[in-house]
């Protein structure tokens, strides 16, 4: 049963991790798509701007061709001077006017994104004929090649656009092109919220469908492992209710066929004698079964009579008696509130106290302390011992009903498991409730409270 719950556990694990790997992988494809879709609505709304630079200012692209001219020329003098040509294109006198002037009309097509873009030079290169090409510079795009725009970085740019132009000319009688490429790169601020504001009903969605899908997982799982649970005291009650039936029936066996000879029916006294053992397992038989009826009880079910009575008296009474049953027990006192009085149910809570008592002992307690005291308008019976110890583990189970704390996989105390869920179900009824506190090795302290109603 363990491994196949075991099994299944970790086959819907996997299951569980490969649905949330495919909802991951289609939010990121969603999510790319919409990044692609975005920054295509940008790129179309701005090549209705930058479509043709002239129209913009006709001035400054005249003194962006004459320059572009001048370095050309220039170059033919002297082709060693190629970084210099380089400076003199990036530090051009129409940078702050053309920027100014784009940024103008950028704001008047996205008035409701803030933009920010760099037109950025890749390549200069001149032909001074058919057959001879001279590069000035040809590079990657990167900043510092900005020839106008108000980026600092192309970290969180992408390319808008990318312009190749050409000029002809002639210079001291040889022809000659020029060949330039410029990119347009644009950052647009908090693009990632608008992304996952696009998205906010897909992720939605999502969200809601996967904390479902994980909550249906974990309730199974939980079902599974408390059927588990269940089975198992099921099992163990079974076995164990089987075993403490055993002996008496047994003896009744063996007691019958006796009283069938000759010899035993002759012998008056040891006739007698049989017939008193099959009266006291009879005896044993009944108050098993009645232990089991009584014990198995739920709180709602449990029918109480109470009675005003004082409490400290009731517990001496109880603990005298104990120390009659258990003389090796040694108990020790120390109640207040002495002049209290409460309506309490003699008969269920002389059981259940008495139920916490002998399980100190059966688990190895020598020393028992029983003090009360009366907080909160709630009277609280601390009953201390210096037994085994419960594992902390164990602690959460310790109330449930057929459960017994085993040593490994095997009980060493013989039991059914109904004394300390018959315990909380009589404190529950008078409407209060019961703690444990314990450490293995170190001895358990129960600490029983119930409400002055």
């Amino acid at each position: 049963m363990k491994q196949k719950i075991n099994f299944l556990i970790g086959i819907s694990t996997l299951v569980l991790i490969a649905l949330s790997a495919m909802q991951f992988y289609l939010i990121k494809t969603s999510y790319e798509y919409k990044v692609a879709q975005f920054r295509s609505e940008v790129k179309v709304k701005i090549a209705a701007v930058t479509n043709d630079y002239s129209s913009v200012d006709s001035t400054l692209f005249i003194k962006k061709d004459l320059l572009y001219k001048n370095l050309a020329h220039a170059y033919f003098k002297n082709p060693k001077n190629r970084l210099s040509i380089k400076r003199k294109l990036l530090d051009n006198d129409y940078k702050g006017p053309l920027t100014l002037k784009l940024k103008k009309e950028l704001e008047r097509e996205f008035p409701e994104h803030e933009l920010n873009f760099a037109i950025v030079v890749n390549k200069f290169v001149l032909y001074d004929n058919t057959q001879k090409i001279d590069t000035v510079f040809s590079e990657k795009s990167q900043i510092k090649n900005k020839i106008c725009g108000n980026l600092t970085s192309l970290d969180n740019a992408f390319t808008a656009r990318t312009y190749v132009g050409t000029t002809s000319g002639i210079i001291e009688k040889l022809p000659y092109k020029l060949l330039t490429e410029d990119t347009l790169y644009v950052s647009v601020k908090n693009w990632e919220f608008i992304i996952l504001k696009r998205m906010a009903l897909l992720f939605l969605i999502s969200v809601v469908c996967m904390t479902i899908l994980i909550s249906l997982f974990v309730i199974t799982i939980k079902a599974l492992i408390r059927q588990k649970k269940i089975s198992d005291i099921k099992t163990d009650f079974i076995n164990n209710i089987t075993h403490e039936l055993k002996t008496p029936l047994t003896t009744l066996s063996v007691s019958t066929k006796i009283l069938e000879r000759k010899d035993i029916k002759e012998n008056e006294t040891v006739y007698n004698d049989v017939l008193n053992t099959i009266n006291r397992q009879n005896i044993r038989l009944q108050n098993l079964i009645d232990q089991v009826l009584t014990n198995s009880l739920g709180q709602e079910e449990i029918q109480l009579q109470k009675e005003e009575i004082n409490p400290i008296v009731f517990l001496k009474t109880i603990i005298e008696d104990f120390k009659i049953a258990y003389p090796s027990a040694c108990i020790q006192t120390h109640f207040a509130t002495e002049n209290l009085s409460l309506k309490l149910d003699k008969f269920h809570l002389t059981t259940a106290i008495n139920n916490v008592l002998e399980n100190a002992v059966k688990y190895g307690c020598q020393n028992i302390s029983v003090s009360t005291s009366y907080e909160n308008n709630s009277l609280k019976i601390n009953i201390q011992d210096d037994g085994i110890g419960i594992p902390k583990a164990k602690q959460l189970l310790l109330f449930d009903k057929f459960y017994r704390v085993e040593n490994g996989n095997i009980h060493n105390t013989k039991g059914l498991g109904l004394g300390l869920y018959y315990v909380d179900q009589i404190i529950k009824a008078h409407k209060g409730s019961v703690k444990v506190i314990s450490n293995l090795g170190n001895g358990a302290l129960f600490t029983i409270s119930i409400p002055a109603l």
